[in-house]
């Protein structure tokens, strides 16, 4: 007879307490969570080979900005800022200002997604629809800005593909004095609320010893005390000359506990801060050219004839986005690509924030680190027969995907 009490429970990889694609395998002790193993890479798509094999990086911008639909300002801002170092380009200083001013309504735009997702995941999904209803200002805006709601198309190497005119700068200051105007709405609700509180408070604590062992980046790493953020410590774009300063709960309450409590905290407080530098940007924003090369002849020459490496380093809404790109003259293909998106650095701190929890908590502990299963994922084919490790290539994938094409059809 086993006399083992636990059991294990898989959550995952589809599931409707999961946004997208990863599974969790729990080993529970009654309700209690004695032991986790995530298990990634459901959905990986290739993006690093799709860019690399392009003409040239400007097609793989747009790449870039589909690594994440929600994070599609960061990662070609990254992409572009490691182009740039590397083909030796500079940036005109209204070009900064403006990607930092579209970065923070992105900003916004996501930390309100991730509330509206975090209410109902906690089953108060009348918060989700207001929360979300909210958010609708900053689509708006953002469409009038750049001409999309989701994917912007405004990052260029060089700078950026459309001017903050006069009358786009004072519908940008509508929507700032909007949110200005209901940020205490929120905050009554996410910060004061009872129920919301006992669902929070003191659930998936990630300590600030466990955060800087496991390189937690973003609202995960600042909840729990660690107040690193690229835009005070390594400032880009107009950041500099913004005053800048990373957020963390103490700022709000004079404690820090590193719960889901703390991560709402910082996020609602990074919104309001969002606020703020956007206003400052417009404010003090130069005149100026927008793009360091407009005719595209000329810049892809120079991009043909560069030879070097460079590091793009953004604040994403979840934390820092490193893009690295080598241009190698005279070689075919020329790019080399490699991204580390956020949500690589903050899975593995789920472990120590739901030992010792709940099943119950499962879903509103994942959730608040606003994980991004796409950006995550990478895939390493082992050939077990001979211990190495291979490369699947494009002809490889295609004959196994014909291959079992055939074998389901002969199913049927």
């Amino acid at each position: 007879m086993n006399d083992d009490p636990t059991f294990i429970i898989p959550v995952g990889p589809v599931h409707p307490a999961l946004k997208e694609p990863i599974q969790l395998v729990l080993t529970v002790d009654g309700e209690r969570i004695v032991g986790v193993d995530v298990k990634c890479s459901q959905v990986h798509r290739g993006i690093e080979w799709l860019g690399m094999n392009r003409n040239n990086p400007i097609q793989s911008i747009y790449l870039s900005e589909r690594v994440c639909g929600i994070c599609n300002v960061c990662h070609p801002y990254c992409m572009v800022m490691a182009v740039e170092e590397a083909a030796g380009i500079e940036v005109p200083e209204r070009a900064d200002y403006i990607r930092t001013i579209v970065a923070e309504l992105e900003r916004i735009h996501s930390h309100l997604l991730w509330a509206g997702v975090a209410a109902h995941e906690i089953g108060f999904d009348t918060v989700f629809h207001y929360t979300w209803a909210l958010r609708e200002e900053i689509m708006d805006t953002i469409e009038y800005v750049t001409g999309n709601r989701v994917t912007k198309a405004i990052m260029m190497i060089g700078g950026v593909r459309r001017d903050i005119t006069t009358e786009r700068a004072e519908r940008i200051k509508k929507a700032t004095a909007y949110y200005l105007e209901n940020f205490q709405k929120i905050a009554d609700i996410f910060l004061h609320d009872k129920s919301i509180k006992m669902r929070t408070r003191n659930v998936g604590i990630l300590t600030k010893e466990d955060a800087l062992k496991l390189c937690a980046v973003g609202p995960v790493a600042r909840a729990s005390g660690v107040p690193k953020d690229v835009r005070q410590d390594a400032p880009y774009g107009a950041y500099a000359e913004l005053d800048m300063k990373a957020i963390t709960p103490d700022m709000y309450n004079g404690e820090i506990v590193g719960d889901v409590y703390d991560r709402i905290i910082v996020r609602l407080l990074e919104v309001k801060q969002s606020v703020e530098l956007i206003n400052a940007a417009l404010d003090n924003m130069p005149s100026g050219e927008i793009v360091a090369e407009k005719n595209l002849v000329k810049l892809l020459a120079m991009l043909k004839r560069a030879d070097g490496e460079g590091i793009g380093r953004v604040e994403a809404p979840r934390g820092e986005d490193i893009h690295y790109v080598r241009l190698e003259k005279g070689k075919e293909p020329f790019m080399s690509w490699k991204i580390r998106a956020p949500t690589y650095n903050n899975v593995l701190p789920w472990i120590p924030m739901l030992l010792g929890g709940e099943i119950a908590d499962v879903p509103i502990v994942a959730a608040s680190t606003d994980p991004c299963m796409s950006c995550l994922n990478r895939v390493t084919v082992v050939d077990e027969s001979r211990n190495r490790e291979f490369a699947l290539t494009k002809e490889m994938m295609h004959e196994m995907s014909i291959r079992k094409t055939r074998r389901l059809m002969r199913n049927d």
